[in-house]
């Protein structure tokens, strides 16, 4: 993945957010159908870039597809984020939810946090300059 989308929530127009149910869609989701309904890659192109068995993709592309499917059926906010991924240029921001120090993307174990040794992070939105 190059960078992160730039749209991370779709919801029913008209309907509060906070009124609707709420689905998770992973990176590594957003990234699967990405190359293979938007980009038109094979399963086998698209695990290669992804770096994962062709099996592994198929299951990760599946789970989307559901989501994305019962998202626009039922009329659920669906939100783009989370999972464990580095960006194509190597980037990425990872934070401790509980000291809020960053995570050095160069380190061995990335798993948890070197101020405070919590394994509670998430992924801060990469910031664009683009509009």
């Amino acid at each position: 993945m190059t960078r992160e989308p730039h749209i991370s929530v779709f919801k029913p127009a008209g309907i509060p957010a906070k009124d609707l149910e709420e689905i998770l869609i992973t990176i590594d989701e957003y990234e699967a159908v990405r190359m293979a309904d938007f980009e038109g890659l094979s399963q086998r192109d698209a695990s290669a870039a992804m770096q994962v068995s062709q099996p592994t993709f198929n299951r990760i592309l599946s789970s989307a597809r559901s989501k994305i499917a019962r998202g626009i059926v039922l009329g659920s906010v669906l939100r783009i984020e989370g999972g464990r991924y580095i960006l194509a240029d190597g980037t990425g921001v990872l934070e401790c939810l509980d000291c809020g120090a960053s995570v050095d993307m160069s380190a061995d174990d990335k798993s948890t946090c070197g101020k405070c040794g919590s394994t509670k992070l998430r992924w801060l939105r990469w910031k664009s300059d683009e509009t």
